[in-house]
């Protein structure tokens, strides 16, 4: 499955992106993140309910990340995908 998320609080300057890449590489996922201008951070996630939930639960266990509300929306699955990208 791949969702797409839309996360807003206190998200950026504080290591979303970094620790973003870091769970979903470290769980197979594939996918990518980037910082918008309005302040909050757009994130694609490809893989199972499973590991898609469990990379948003190690993003939230981070310093200094307070997410205070997130969009949530499921789309089609990217075939051929590799890896996962930090966008700018």
């Amino acid at each position: 499955m791949r969702k797409h998320y839309r996360f807003y609080g206190e998200v950026q300057g504080v290591g979303f992106r970094y620790r973003a890449s870091q769970a979903a590489r470290s769980l197979g996922l594939t996918g990518w993140v980037r910082n918008d201008y309005d302040g909050s951070v757009e994130m694609e996630l490809q893989g199972t309910e499973e590991e898609i939930g469990r990379v948003v639960e190690m993003i939230q266990a981070g310093r200094y990340v307070d997410i205070i509300d997130m969009e949530v929306k499921e789309l089609p699955e990217v075939v051929g995908e590799r890896g996962f990208d930090v966008r700018m």
